[in-house]
């Protein structure tokens, strides 16, 4: 058959008529579609997404907040809902698609996909809930209460204090119990319960935003209050320990319009502190957060807060509202974001990923985001505890934070401590306070017929160090040359009944299922190392190679720091390994 020509029945007549070789769509050669190609909307569906997204925006960075909408109505995400909301919002489906399989708390049910019981339990596996009998409590909930109901395993809650926990829905059950949890399901209370906290009213008659008037009206000045910061040597108290009044004074350098970004994200295993503040005095937060922002004269700030906290969301809900209804916002608008599940979302700038509605993949950096952040404008970030501080340094002075402190450092510091002691919970200490002296006074001791063996002195990626070592400051900086670090000062504390072997498990599975997948090191890593470290014997060579091709090469601090636990095990532990 010779170049260009066809023998298809029917198609000759057509291209010669056409003149050109071709069949013009008009020849009637195939039997026409009867709607558009490509997949079709539900017009039941896109009924459904339009009553629910009503009068709100479709700008594309509220894409997770529509997708929560979504999930909180119908349970779970369709097919059908998904092609609608990316018609509604005018984007491609497969960006609805990426950004919705990226968060745990969203479950996409695909056309032969089974969707999930109305109702989910989330149980805790986190070290502390693990230790305190999460495992038997998963088991014998999924015993109990069969396919009526999911029971799934979940990473930290943020509510150690009180493990084991469950989640009924949006119920937190504190020092859960299967017939507690089933007693919940079976009556529906599956809402947040909001605890007594300080109110409006109550903060503006202790003296509240009388340091945000006086600066929006003259009597004190951006540089004074970013002297008295720096004087005062707080840093930023989400892990990283940047000094917050140098972070200030670099963003108010950078060209406007600026922007500032609240990382509520606490989703490091152990940490609580600041859902503690929250729920006790939002006020306070949300005065240091608007002093913040008038200093670096950010005309928006986004507040990015953990899915896990149901109760300060409306907590904060309730609060933005009341003091926006009596301008205390002035021009600064506040956002109130909501996470869905994703630990990587703590790194700052995967935060600034999901808020503008994407997958929660870290950025490169530089440029950094005080530089480039937010929508691509310098932005300002702080984590809750930070600005929580920022109105009783500056109403008290510098001087009165640098006057506490033990050991040398300077400073206060909110421990969350939570384990095998007495009296778990947030502790407000001084800075370089030790592990010993935190048990010892402030947690009551050891729980009866438990030795201390060992703890976490920063969360899940600090590293564990021995009872031996519980005499080193816990402060920034004090920690480093043991191969672990403070963090945001979240104290697991373990004991002789522990096995460490089994809690650097524990950890690394936790690193593994919250890797974001973005690059090599960490997504294939993570899984690497909790098959060689659930084999009877660990393979030590090939576990540090791991560790320190994990440390030079991943993205961000997730992968860097994932293996410390393992690393430190390995290293004072032995006895746990044979």
């Amino acid at each position: 058959m010779s170049a260009g020509q066809d023998h298809t029945p029917g198609r000759a007549s057509g291209a010669a008529a056409n003149g050109k070789g071709r069949l013009h769509p008009g020849a009637g050669r195939r039997q026409a579609v009867p709607h558009p190609k490509g997949r079709q909307l539900d017009p039941a569906a896109l009924r459904e997404v339009q009553a629910l997204l009503g009068e709100r925006s479709r700008q594309r960075d509220l894409l997770i907040e529509h997708l929560h909408l979504i999930q909180d109505k119908h349970h779970c995400l369709s097919a059908a809902h998904l092609a609608a909301l990316a018609h509604e919002m005018k984007l491609a489906l497969t960006e609805v698609y990426e950004v919705a399989t990226f968060y745990a708390h969203f479950d996409v049910v695909l056309e032969d996909d089974t969707p999930p019981p109305a109702l989910t339990i989330r149980v805790c596996d986190s070290l502390t809930c693990e230790m305190l009998g999460g495992a038997p409590l998963l088991a014998g909930l999924k015993a109990r209460l069969g396919d009526k109901v999911r029971v799934v395993r979940a990473p930290c809650m943020g509510r150690c204090e009180h493990a084991p926990v469950a989640e009924v829905g949006h119920y937190h059950l504190d020092s859960a119990t299967v017939d507690g949890a089933a007693a919940a399901a079976a009556s529906g209370h599956t809402h947040p319960a909001i605890p007594t906290y300080e109110a409006l009213d109550a903060y503006l008659g202790g003296g509240g935003y009388q340091l945000l008037r006086d600066c929006r009206a003259g009597k004190r000045t951006a540089d004074e209050l970013i002297t008295i910061m720096e004087s005062s040597g707080l840093r930023g108290l989400g892990g990283a320990g940047f000094p917050s009044g140098r972070k200030w004074r670099f963003v108010r350098q950078e060209p406007a319009p600026r922007l500032m970004a609240i990382n509520a994200d606490e989703g490091e295993p152990g940490t609580i502190k600041d859902r503690v503040y929250l729920e006790a005095q939002p006020h306070r937060f949300l005065e240091g957060m608007l002093v913040a922002a008038w200093v670096v004269e950010a005309t928006d700030v986004y507040i990015y807060l953990r899915d896990e906290y149901p109760a300060v969301r409306e907590i904060l809900l309730r609060e933005i509202a009341a003091l926006e209804k009596q301008g205390l916002n002035g021009a600064t608008r506040i956002h109130l974001r909501r996470g869905a599940g994703a630990y990587i979302c703590g790194e700052e700038s995967a935060m600034l990923e999901s808020i503008e509605g994407k997958r929660g993949l870290p950025r490169h950096k530089p440029p950094f985001p005080s530089q480039v952040g937010l929508f691509g404008r310098p932005t300002l970030i702080h984590n809750v505890e930070t600005v929580y501080w920022v109105r009783e340094i500056v109403e008290k002075g510098a001087a009165w934070f640098q006057g506490h402190g033990r050991n040398g450092r300077k400073g206060l510091r909110s421990f969350s401590v939570s384990g095998r002691v007495k009296n778990p919970g947030v502790k407000l200490a001084p800075a370089g306070i030790t592990a010993r002296q935190l048990i010892d006074e402030f947690c009551g001791g050891m729980q009866d017929g438990q030795g201390f063996k060992g703890y976490l002195p920063g969360g899940a990626s600090g590293g564990i160090l021995p009872a031996a070592m519980a005499d080193i400051p816990l402060d920034f900086g004090t920690l480093e040359q043991y191969g672990c670090f403070i963090g945001s000062a979240a104290i697991v504390v373990l004991s002789d009944q522990d096995s460490m072997k089994d809690a650097a498990i524990n950890l690394m599975r936790f690193f593994e299922d919250e890797s974001c997948g973005q690059c090599t090191p960490c997504r294939v890593g993570t899984e690497k190392a909790v098959k060689l470290m659930s084999q009877p014997k660990w393979d030590d060579a090939l576990l540090t190679e791991l560790a320190q091709a994990m440390g030079d090469a991943s993205i961000c601090g997730l992968g860097q720091a994932a293996c410390n636990p393992l690393k430190t095990v390995m290293k004072h532990f032995r006895e746990d390994l044979r």
